[in-house]
């Protein structure tokens, strides 16, 4: 019922920047949030960022002061500065719905930092 699409990922090295991208389409009835959440191997997915419609916005205590996350309608940025290499991950989009809280994820998109 509803697709989304990250893109931006990539290869960069420590102190650089990237920016994803995440189109939503499909039978979007409301957005109550969205946000990016993030999974490195052998780890458990955590959360990354999160903006909540009509509210503010959630950070991971790793990732705040250095990750922006923003939205226009049903696309969601995040804009990545200094970069770590413990950014290293997986990253999916995510997209809550207000009935049901129904949740919708991305197929990913690979951010590796390395020197």
């Amino acid at each position: 019922q509803v697709q989304l699409v990250e893109s931006g990922g990539g290869l960069v090295q420590p102190g650089e920047s990237l920016r994803l991208s995440c189109a939503a389409s499909g039978s979007i009835f409301s957005i109550n949030a969205m946000g990016w959440y993030r999974q490195a191997p052998g780890k458990q997915r955590e959360l990354v960022a999160r903006i909540i419609t009509g509210g503010g916005t959630n950070y991971a205590d790793s990732v705040k002061g250095r990750f922006t996350i923003s939205r226009d309608k049903n696309t969601v940025y995040l804009q990545m500065n200094s970069l770590k290499p413990e950014d290293t991950a997986v990253y999916y989009c995510n997209l809550r719905e207000v009935i049901g809280s129904d949740d919708y994820w991305g197929q990913g998109t690979q951010v590796t930092v390395s020197s």
